[in-house]
């Protein structure tokens, strides 16, 4: 019996892929990249065409000692990694590590994990894409190149373990550019003059000032409000309260036969269309939208999704393959949809042709469909029970957004009244709502949007004839400001990056996450935030590296990549067009950029120098501009007349039997040695969470952190006494 391995990248996928193959073939996974550039060298021999040196991991060794046992044991080796840029470049490095022939491996790829997708695979197998792989290579190279180079520079000129990336920085930038937009706002003060009137005795509709004189209000004050009302009203008594906001609002006492006539009534029937089924940026954003989800947290939901779950039936994966930015839906998913909507819905849902949608996105690629669930008749009611409700949530959206995208437009009637008063024709009011006539697609789902809703929602009005009149029930008038643009959400970053054609669908995420995981952004609530270390990086990359953080730079060497991957362009070239300005930048930069540090009128106390504040990773401090001959620091709360007492700690130092004190530094309260300069012997102050507590020793327990960062209890005599827990509640 032929003998064959197929190699995924994740166990769940193989696990899926195992149940439609039979006994002869054996599914591994090689839990992603197998190899990479090294971590602690930058990997690239710039002299040498940019050759990069890919190793195995330490995590990584055990698995491909294991592959390469299996594939000496088969007849052929079928390399089932993803279908896009990243998916080829793990396919054809496991082919180099395994040392595969040509003859000794297929490569499959499918774009959903069923079982006619997989035989179908098996049965029109190809062999490594080198185009798809040079591009990947080409991005993998210049983004090592950015962040090796331009990271050790920031760590230089602005503060230790800063971070740079080709893609990151710009997504910063946005952030950053926003928050400058809105310090930078002048709020414009406008007023609204609203009211209700009354039709038919019972029925109450909204309305609004809407012209004065036939033109077109512009309320910029209540000077201008006031004068308008006493022209319309003459002298009607009004009361000056505050809003919730409190923004002035005053409410005019409208005499009981106040009339107004009905000048106009228009009504257009409009139609709204589907929103486009998902790609990876769209659901990125809806999930957002509609559940509050990180990006990250999407695409992980995601792939769980397109992997499989275990149903009655078997194990099945739920959802085509989720990094793609094609708009595309398979002919046999399109007659699914038109079979299901007809039996569930009836023939007023049902359209005559497939409809079917154009990418917009730039630089759109790879990906040969949009992402849908794999079978329709599948249902979210059909795997309630054995997803988790986050999977559940965001199935139901997938499922929904697909369906709703082949049922028929809705038709909407928008109907604008516009309303004398009959006593002073100069003011006219408009009324103005909406009425579903037919919710075709809406019947199953609506599209969200970044935007903030509206303050006055459209109303659901009654019939008004033209020349009939209404009662003028009451009129407040309210004063509002212009507000400055909001802060980026994920969705709306996405959304940004995606526009300006920086990135693709697999770095959407984890860009997201890198900036907030380095200290560049911060979330508030559901907002995008830049740190104060994001606007000085920010800014010292405009300067010196205005090109690597313009949009379209950015933008343009996606576009190379996505040349190399379909041949019209050399990735070595490409390396090399981009490296050779920027190393001479890096060079001038290193040279004649001054680190970072802002000014001050303060004299230093200790050699009456200059003091400077300066940048560190807990936030800025107060530095001796004659730093390393003078070492003065302060924190920026700390007074300028606040001397340090000498703290002894009770204990000797152990390098020169001193005692040790405590010190005040810029990043908090430690312990150094007395002898200092001549002993530079220094350990960071333990918190002491119980005194005398250690059930071993009576020791004191003190908090304590893992070399990852992970805090713990333990107690202080160690090595000697090994106690500790996790959990402060755990103390015994």
């Amino acid at each position: 019996m032929t003998k064959n391995l197929v190699i995924v990248e994740s166990p769940a996928k193989a696990k899926t892929i195992s149940k439609y193959l039979d006994n002869s073939y054996t599914v591994r996974a090689s839990m992603g990249h197998v190899v990479d550039l090294p971590k602690n060298d930058l990997g690239v021999d710039i002299e040498h065409d940019f050759k990069p040196t890919y190793i195995v991991s330490k995590d990584k060794q055990k698995t491909v000692t294991e592959l390469k046992k299996i594939a000496k044991e088969s007849d052929k080796v079928w390399l089932a990694t993803d279908e896009d840029r990243e998916g080829e470049a793990i396919a054809w490095h496991i082919l180099h590590e395994l040392k595969l022939k040509n003859d000794d491996y297929e490569r499959i790829v499918f774009h959903e994990i069923t079982k006619d997708a997989i035989l179908k695979s098996i049965k029109n197998p190809r062999k490594i894409d080198d185009q798809l792989v040079d591009a990947q290579q080409a991005r993998r190279i210049i983004d090592r190149l950015v962040g090796y180079k331009l990271s050790p520079l920031l760590w230089k000129k602005v503060q230790k373990g800063l971070s740079a990336g080709r893609v990151q920085s710009v997504a910063v930038r946005f952030v950053v550019e926003r928050e400058e937009e809105i310090r930078n706002f002048k709020p414009e003060e406008y007023w609204k003059v609203k009211g209700t009137a009354q039709y038919n005795k019972n029925k109450v509709f909204p309305i609004l000032l809407d012209k004065y004189k036939n033109k077109k209000v512009k309320l910029t004050d209540i000077d201008t409000v006031k004068a308008i009302l006493t022209d319309g009203f003459g002298n009607i008594e009004t009361l000056e309260t505050k809003t919730k906001d409190d923004f002035i609002q005053i409410n005019s006492k409208i005499p009981a036969d106040t009339m107004l006539l009905i000048k106009a009534v228009d009504k257009k029937l409009s139609k709204k269309s589907p929103a486009a089924p998902f790609t990876t940026s769209t659901l990125q954003q809806e999930a957002h939208r509609k559940f509050g989800f990180a990006v990250a947290h999407t695409m992980s939901l995601a792939q769980q999704l397109y992997e499989g779950v275990d149903l009655e039936q078997g194990r099945i994966g739920l959802i085509t393959y989720m990094r793609t930015d094609s708009l595309n839906l398979a002919d046999e998913s399109l007659a699914q949809i038109k079979d299901y909507i007809l039996k569930n819905f009836g023939k007023d849902y049902e359209i005559s042709a497939p409809r079917k949608y154009k990418t917009k996105s730039k630089g759109a690629q790879e990906a040969h469909e949009a992402i849908r669930p794999v079978n329709i008749f599948v249902t979210p009611e059909d795997v309630k029970d054995v997803l988790t409700p986050a999977q559940l949530k965001l199935y139901s959206l997938i499922w929904k957004r697909t369906v709703a995208t082949q049922m028929p437009e809705a038709q909407i009637e928008n109907t604008e009244v516009r309303l004398l008063l009959e006593q002073n024709q100069n003011l006219e009011f408009l009324a103005s709502g909406k009425v579903i006539k037919f919710d075709g697609f809406m019947k199953l789902y609506i599209e969200d949007t970044d935007e903030e809703p509206e303050e006055d929602d459209e109303a659901l009005l009654p019939s008004l004839k033209e020349g009939e009149k209404a009662v003028l029930l009451d009129l407040n008038s309210i004063q509002n400001y212009t507000k400055p643009p909001a802060r980026y959400t994920e969705a709306s970053l996405v959304k940004k990056l995606e526009s300006e054609g920086i990135g693709r669908p697999s770095t959407y995420a984890p860009t997201i996450s890198t900036v907030i995981n380095r200290g560049y952004i911060e979330k508030e609530k559901k907002y995008l935030k830049p740190t104060e270390l994001a606007f000085i990086v920010n800014k010292f990359l405009m300067e010196y590296f205005s090109d690597i953080v313009d949009y379209k730079f950015t933008a343009n060497i996606e576009e190379e990549f996505d040349d190399v991957a379909v041949g019209q362009k050399n990735w070595i070239d490409i390396v090399s067009k981009f490296y050779d300005p920027f190393s001479k930048k890096l060079d001038f930069t290193y040279k004649n950029a001054k680190k970072y540090a802002e000014e001050t009128d303060e004299k230093c106390p200790s050699c009456g120098g200059q003091l400077t504040i300066k940048m560190s990773k807990f936030g800025k401090f107060y530095s001796c501009s004659n730093f390393p001959e003078c070492r003065y620091t302060r924190s920026l709360d700390q007074s300028k007349n606040e001397t340090q007492e000498v703290e002894k700690t009770g204990e000797d130092c152990p390098d020169c039997g001193k005692p040790l004190i405590y010190k005040q530094g810029r990043f908090g309260k430690f312990i150094a040695c007395s002898n200092y300069p001549e002993c530079k012997y220094t350990k960071r102050q333990s918190s002491v969470i119980k005194a005398a507590g250690c059930p071993k020793c009576g020791g004191d327990i003190i908090e304590k952190r893992t070399k990852r960062g992970k805090p713990f209890f333990g107690c202080n005599k160690y090595p000697n006494c090994d106690y500790a827990v996790w959990k402060k509640e755990d103390i015994k």
